[in-house]
C-alpha cells in the first residue's frame, strides 16, 4: 500500500529564490533613482512583510535646528515600501513562474492613494521602515506601513492603495 503524503499546508512559508530577491533589491535600491537619493536599503523581503532602513544624512533634513528628517522623506519612504510589499505579494502569488517572469509583473504597479500620519518628530541617525499587504486583489492592493526610530518607537504610519494591473 503506498504511503499517503499529507497535503501541503497553505500556511507553509514561501521562500523566494536569490534569482528573485537579488534583482528586486537592485531595482528598488539602484534603478529607482529617488530611492537611491533617500538611501533606502532593504533589510528583508518575505511574502508577508518587507523591511528596510534609511540612514540620516544632511540632504534629508527638514528642520535644520533639530536635525529632523523631512516629512517628504517619510512619505516617500513609506510609499516605496508599500510598493515593495506589493511586489513581494505578487511574487508570492506567482511562485509557479520563473523569477524573471515574476519581476516583469511590476511594470504597471503604481500608487493610487497614500495616507501618512506623522506621530512624532523623526530625529535620529537611522530609521526602520516596514510594510505589509492587507489585501492583494486582481487590480488593486492595499498596504499598511510603519516608519520607526532606531529605538523602535513608531514615528509615522501609512496606508496606501496600488494599481497592480
Amino acid at each position: 500500500m503506498p504511503k499517503s503524503v499529507p497535503p501541503v499546508s497553505s500556511s507553509a512559508p514561501i521562500v523566494f529564490e536569490p534569482e528573485f530577491i537579488t534583482p528586486l533589491k537592485r531595482i528598488f535600491e539602484e534603478s529607482i533613482a529617488f530611492n537611491k537619493v533617500l538611501g533606502l536599503k532593504i533589510d528583508s523581503i518575505t511574502a508577508d512583510r518587507v523591511t528596510a532602513h534609511i540612514t540620516m544624512k544632511p540632504e534629508l533634513v527638514g528642520h535644520y535646528s533639530f536635525n529632523r528628517i523631512h516629512g517628504g522623506v517619510i512619505s516617500a519612504g513609506l510609499d516605496a515600501m508599500g510598493g515593495l510589499a506589493v511586489m513581494a505579494a505578487i511574487g508570492a502569488r506567482h511562485m509557479d513562474e520563473p523569477p524573471l517572469q515574476r519581476l516583469h509583473r511590476f511594470a504597471k504597479l503604481g500608487t493610487i492613494d497614500l495616507r501618512v500620519d506623522y506621530l512624532r518628530p523623526g530625529i535620529g541617525e537611522r530609521f526602520e521602515l516596514r510594510a505589509e499587504v492587507m489585501r492583494l486583489g486582481s487590480r488593486v492592493a492595499s498596504t499598511r506601513m510603519e516608519f520607526l526610530g532606531a529605538d523602535g518607537k513608531l514615528l509615522s504610519t501609512g496606508s496606501a492603495a496600488y494599481i497592480v494591473s
